[in-house]
């Protein structure tokens, strides 16, 4: 932060990236912070066509804006929660969570029809092993077509007959402002979501306490420990962000007197052939220990092999 109180804020370059940031920017303003955005070009954008599974690398979206972090280039790093590995680096740390976008999975295609409606074999787009080993269990005939590139880049090749239809985070159609796109919303038993999908991550260096007192007004409780207890699955099995780990968690509204946390978490192989399924409810107050416990039950029931295959 500037003596003049200016914070920066880093940021990937790509149109939801920027969205996100500039969402925050906007936060900061109505709180009467002044904020400029720094686009940082990351390992993930340097290598568009590369496998995510297969890259070898962590936090391949964040690397580069986390190193301006700590080198006092930029003051806020703002990141799609789920693009963050679960050990960070340190000297940095998540100081808000706000409140969460749709967290499931849409599936988009170029006619308007429904993953339901499609015809068998038929060609889906993503990136993700996480969504293509729960289709594949779903609909074992499906040919998954590698895709990778920002939300604007896969409509194209959609529309330009490279696949059927995608599978993308509902968040972020709806962020850009492209609800009109989806064909259908999977059902979280259908397509259980990524560790954090929908959530933002607002990181800053540790024990600055300036700049953690204006971005912590942003945090929304119930999303931070609902990413808390998903995040505490990846973590007890040793995952990343592109391994076939997922996990969602969220406030039972039918017990407003005593709330609790429900927490759903899914592992599946990639081929599709074997998928383990654990839920359980837990205090709110203790998010971790729920996701330990559910992370637990998916370990009895053979997750370790799954993910060793």
């Amino acid at each position: 932060m500037t003596q003049s109180g200016q914070i920066t804020i880093g940021s990937r370059g790509s149109k939801l990236a920027l969205w996100q940031a500039e969402w925050v920017r906007a936060q900061l303003a109505a709180g009467g912070f002044s904020a400029e955005i720094k686009v940082i070009k990351t390992t993930g954008d340097q290598l568009p066509e590369a496998s995510l599974a297969q890259s070898g690398t962590k936090g391949l979206f964040i690397k580069e804006i986390e190193e301006a972090l700590l080198a006092g280039a930029v003051d806020v790093a703002v990141h799609s929660l789920k693009d963050l590995p679960i050990e960070q680096p340190s000297g940095l740390e998540v100081a808000a969570i706000p409140r969460r976008e749709d967290p499931r999975d849409a599936f988009v295609s170029s006619d308007g029809a429904g993953f339901a409606d499609q015809a068998g074999g038929a060609r889906v787009g993503t990136s993700s092993l996480r969504r293509e080993s729960q289709l594949r269990y779903w609909c074992p005939d499906v040919e998954i077509v590698p895709m990778r590139g920002n939300i604007d880049t896969r409509l194209r090749k959609l529309e330009g007959g490279d696949c059927d239809g995608l599978v993308l985070a509902a968040a972020g159609l709806l962020r850009l402002g492209l609800e009109g796109r989806i064909s259908q919303y999977f059902a979280l038993e259908e397509m259980c979501p990524a560790v954090g999908q929908g959530a933002l991550a607002i990181e800053i260096r540790q024990g600055d306490r300036a700049v953690a007192d204006v971005v912590g007004a942003l945090d929304d409780a119930a999303t931070h420990r609902a990413v808390a207890a998903e995040r505490a699955v990846l973590r007890r099995l040793g995952g990343g962000c592109s391994v076939p780990i997922a996990a969602h968690a969220f406030e039972k509204a039918e017990a407003p007197d005593a709330p609790l946390l429900h927490l759903i978490a899914v592992v599946a192989s990639p081929d599709g052939k074997r998928l383990v399924r654990a839920e359980g409810d837990g205090s709110i107050d203790e998010p971790e220990a729920l996701g330990e416990s559910v992370a637990q039950d998916l370990v009895a029931q053979g997750a370790r092999e799954i993910l060793n295959l």
